[in-house]
């Protein structure tokens, strides 16, 4: 993570963050389709969340315990993200939740935002 330090967190913090972060998009990925905005199809087996749009396409996040991070795998490419001064950042300093959105959005062709949850 070049200059970025991670910021060390307990094992229970870590994992009590990284399932909210799962819980919360999942619960907004409901919330669309309740709305009949957009069908997006997740599984989630532990820490590992899949979504499939409607192309067909898929975004994977999954919690990495070892090293305290959350990877993001999407047609783009993979992230890697660590906990840096209350945010989930990759080393360019991208936000997990705006690349989240961008991927999302560019998968789905119309524009989603996913928001950080407040714990």
């Amino acid at each position: 993570m070049s200059a970025l330090t991670a910021t060390p967190l307990q094992d229970a913090d870590y994992q009590a963050r990284t399932q909210a972060i799962l819980l919360g998009i999942e619960t907004r990925i409901d919330a669309w389709l309740d709305e009949d905005r957009i069908d997006i199809d997740t599984h989630r087996t532990g820490g590992l969340l899949e979504l499939t749009f409607p192309n067909r396409s898929k975004i994977i996040i999954n919690t990495q315990p070892p090293l305290q991070e959350l990877w993001l795998a999407a047609k783009a490419g993979g992230f890697h993200f660590r906990f840096v001064e209350g945010r989930w950042v990759e080393r360019s300093g991208r936000e997990f939740h705006a690349l989240l959105s961008e991927e999302a959005s560019a998968q789905a062709g119309q524009a989603l935002r996913f928001e950080p949850v407040e714990r």
